[in-house]
């Protein structure tokens, strides 16, 4: 099975970091790897990503979990289980005012191994929406 994952240490509250994981519109402003986000960020809702680095293609995802501000689950594929992304992002806040931002990627399914062939290397951006996630929230 593929996946990514990155993580990041912020100064900020788990609060603040979640309102701006949640403002879909606001994404491009804050994180250059996202050219837009449609849809409002919801538990159940559907929202659609337009990311960087597949120009003209999108990305349809489910909100399936939603736990504030804490972890957030969105998930998206083929019917039947024939192939499925989940991203999941957390947020683990220490005694300093610091939280620790994890997002991950996992892909499975009977259809994973050929189609996760033509996935790119997505770790980059991964590692970038992460700095800028921090950057955001500590007003860089």
């Amino acid at each position: 099975m593929r996946s990514f994952a990155t993580s990041i240490v912020i100064r900020g509250a788990p609060g603040a970091i979640w309102q701006v994981l949640t403002d879909a519109p606001a994404y491009p402003r804050w994180n250059s790897t996202v050219k837009r986000v449609v849809g409002t960020i919801a538990l159940g809702s559907t929202v659609t990503v337009h990311a960087e680095v597949a120009p003209g293609r999108a990305f349809p995802v489910k909100v399936v979990v939603m736990d504030a501000p804490r972890r957030m689950v969105w998930r998206g594929g083929m019917p039947l289980g024939l192939f499925r992304g989940e991203r999941v992002f957390e947020l683990r806040p220490d005694t300093e005012g610091r939280v620790e931002f994890m997002m991950r990627e996992d892909y499975s399914g009977l259809l994973a191994p050929l189609i996760t062939k033509s996935i790119p290397d997505l770790q980059p951006a991964f590692d970038q929406f992460a700095a800028c996630l921090k950057a955001r929230v500590e007003g860089r």
